[in-house]
């Protein structure tokens, strides 16, 4: 080969570089990586989806999801830096949190409650005692009624329920366990009634061992949000919007019939361990289209629990000063251009 020929193929394959080069974003050529904290709940379902549906390599984000605990130990990794995202739950501790300024940023909603029945979280009463003729929630005075926590939305939910009929937290014996437990519960009779999500309720029906009693208590109740550690968000705004364009696509998925394919089924599944066919037969959570929070659902919590005294400080939490709705705004700008 001549060195005028040699030079001119060393001259195309480095224009060939180039073009490539400027035709590719930046992430494009080397992936960014990201890791999201979860619960093995169907409320997760978006990242599920857009991990396995392959959305957030679409959008040029390598994300690895680990199962978490509760909100208060996500906030504080979060605030820590030792996480870069997770998903956690409005309550008393996160309102706390937020308050003595943990450095997170919240950028979208999680999950919501829909505005129809059957509802994805009902307050249920045991077989035992609806046979035994408490058919109503003022039945329920003084009866023994199962709640997750203190602090948090089954609390707020139970307090719903219960305004149902009159009633207050106060007038009846609060048990604090776990959903999974409430199976149990109702079978031996430890409990008359109790805050339930799914699948637990659906298995709880199936079993003969509970029934739903109120279910039109938190219509459109915001349920849950995405947070960021701050300065991971401060260095990495781009990556950000990537992944939150990637959960969107999927969130629009699941809540437009996607829970109608087989293949969602199967990934919820594989990170649930929820069955199949369990799946299939229970109501899920929502998700406003453009991932926004509706804010007075989350401070109408906020004055439940001040209420009831579990809030450390006056006013209202500086919510507004972690909200990112620039880089929400800035997530679904990019889902349309993909179109």
């Amino acid at each position: 080969m001549s060195s005028i020929t040699r030079r001119g193929l060393m001259a195309a394959t480095a224009a060939l570089a180039l073009a490539s080069s400027v035709a590719l974003p930046a992430w494009a050529q080397k992936q960014p990586k990201l890791e999201f904290l979860y619960s093995p709940y169907a409320d997760y379902a978006p990242f599920f989806v857009a991990k396995e549906f392959g959305y957030f390599d679409e959008f040029g984000v390598e994300v690895t999801l680990s199962p978490k605990g509760d909100t208060a130990e996500t906030i504080q990794m979060l605030a820590s830096g030792n996480i870069e995202a997770g998903g956690a739950t409005w309550g008393a501790s996160l309102f706390n949190a937020l308050d003595r300024g943990a450095t997170v940023t919240i950028i979208a909603t999680l999950a919501k409650m829909p505005a129809t029945v059957p509802s994805p979280s009902p307050f249920m009463v045991s077989q035992k005692a609806w046979d035994e003729g408490i058919k109503t929630v003022a039945d329920l005075k003084g009866k023994r009624v199962g709640i997750p926590g203190p602090g948090g939305f089954g609390m707020y939910s139970v307090a719903k329920a219960l305004e149902k009929g009159g009633l207050t937290i106060e007038d009846v014996e609060a048990i604090f366990l776990p959903p999974p437990a409430t199976a149990a519960a109702f079978a031996n009779g430890a409990l008359e009634a109790g805050w339930s999500i799914e699948p637990f309720a659906h298995q709880l029906e199936k079993q003969g061992l509970g029934r739903r009693l109120v279910e039109d208590h938190t219509f459109g109740t915001e349920l849950g949000l995405i947070a960021f550690n701050q300065d991971f968000v401060a260095a990495n705004e781009d990556l950000v919007v990537r992944f939150m364009a990637g959960y969107l696509k999927a969130a629009r998925l699941l809540d437009n019939g996607g829970w109608q394919d087989d293949k969602v089924i199967a990934v919820v599944s594989k990170y649930t361990g929820t069955e199949p066919d369990t799946l299939r037969g229970i109501p899920y959570t929502v998700r406003s289209e453009d991932g926004a929070i509706d804010m007075a659902s989350v401070r109408e919590q906020e004055e439940f629990f001040r209420k009831r005294g579990t809030l450390e400080y006056e006013g209202q939490a500086k919510i507004d000063a972690v909200y990112r709705l620039d880089l929400l705004k800035a997530a679904n700008d990019l889902l349309a251009s993909k179109k």
